[in-house]
């Protein structure tokens, strides 16, 4: 068990010099309002410095690991990123760095998850880091299942596990999974980065300080295990519908393996059907034709119940998602643009031929069948 140092939970700053202030920061937004003079007090003010305070908190964190690793026996290697590594361009379909520096796996044109950072034991554990300021861990919480999905397929020779790192007082750290390490820190500011930052002639910089140590590793020099994204979905597209007897094979559905990329891609897809079939439970107007495809698929929620949802493209960029609330209510839902769901729509509706075509009759068997697994499950 790896347990935090003095060092990181007073946020002793004294062994990583000026570092902090040579990391580039996303304050364009930040600088304009105190130009405008807004009050720090203003909701715009508050949202805009607790992101950059974020971004400080995690290249602080970052720093103080480089050291820790440097010195602890027990990890054997820790990735680069930030100026600490020599190559920044994302790699498709291995772990590589961003255009912003930072930890990324990514298919070819669409970013995957990103790591805070990620360190190797020598008991053949592989962590990978997330720090955040936020007080309430929720949505933290549902990030990790994807993470660890990702990592277990790609990396199937070490047991993946997690460090987080809070400020005191985050509540919810108790429901996180076995796999998590909790550290907390004391609480930390951002206002002696931000305060160079507006005048950035308030001080001489030290050179950059770069612990030197064998354990010090490139993202893309680790071995992984050759992972097709795209492949990989459309395989499960098909081996999901392809029971002689079935409309939805559930083994295949609930082995071990499938259930691992369930958690990664959230939702598989499993068909579609006509928009007049589903016009008055989904509100669709008239803009949509009668033979419009409506997506189905099936997505697995935070609690592990796997549901029914839907999706409808009206065109290359412009994708909704129809889901149920916990009364049963339609939430309809627009899709960001440039995330990687337009893509799995336009390529899984592409492979669909008719044989993938669902009736309402279709659509309650497999609500009953997920229905009747949750009752199992539980």
């Amino acid at each position: 068990m790896l347990k935090i140092s003095k060092s990181i939970k007073t946020l002793d700053e004294s062994d990583i010099g000026d570092n902090l202030l040579h990391y580039d920061y996303n304050v364009k937004h930040l600088l304009n309002l105190i130009r405008k003079g807004i009050s720090e007090d203003d909701p715009h003010y508050l949202s805009s410095y607790r992101s950059f305070e974020g971004e400080v908190f995690e290249n602080f964190v970052y720093e103080k690991l480089l050291i820790y690793a440097a010195q602890n026996e027990d990890i054997e290697k820790f990735v680069l990123k930030g100026f600490h590594q020599d190559r920044i361009k994302a790699h498709a379909n291995t772990l590589s760095i961003s255009e912003k520096q930072q930890i990324v796996y990514r298919t070819k044109n669409r970013e995957i998850s990103e790591f805070d950072a990620m360190f190797i034991t020598k008991d053949k554990e592989l962590y990978f880091v997330e720090m955040t300021l936020v007080k309430s861990v929720l949505k933290l919480r549902k990030r990790l299942r994807k993470k660890k999905a990702l990592l277990e397929i790609i990396f199937p020779n070490y047991e993946i596990k997690s460090l987080i790192i809070l400020n005191e007082g985050a509540t919810g750290a108790r429901q996180f999974p076995p796999y998590c390490s909790v550290w907390y820190t004391e609480e930390f500011s951002a206002k002696g980065v931000l305060d160079y930052i507006v005048d950035t002639d308030s001080k001489k910089l030290l050179p950059k300080k770069r612990p030197k140590s064998p354990k010090m590793i490139e993202a893309h020099s680790l071995k992984l295990f050759p992972f097709r994204y795209y492949n990989t979905i459309s395989w499960i597209t098909k081996t999901i519908r392809s029971h002689k007897k079935y409309i939805l094979d559930m083994n295949f559905l609930m082995s071990e393996k499938v259930q691992r990329y369930h958690d990664l891609y959230n939702k598989f897809y499993i068909g579609y059907i006509d928009a007049v079939e589903l016009r008055d439970e989904l509100g669709l107007d008239s803009n949509y034709r009668d033979d419009h495809r409506v997506i189905v698929a099936i997505e697995k929620k935070h609690s592990g119940e796997i549901v029914v949802t839907y999706y409808i493209q009206q065109a290359r960029k412009n994708l909704y998602l129809y889901s149920y609330d916990d009364n049963g209510k339609i939430v309809k839902e627009k899709k960001d643009p440039y995330g990687i769901t337009i893509t799995e729509v336009y390529h899984i509706s592409k492979m669909m031929d008719e044989g993938y075509k669902l009736s309402t009759s279709n659509l309650n068997t497999i609500k009953k069948l997920l229905e009747d697994r949750t009752l199992q499950e539980n």
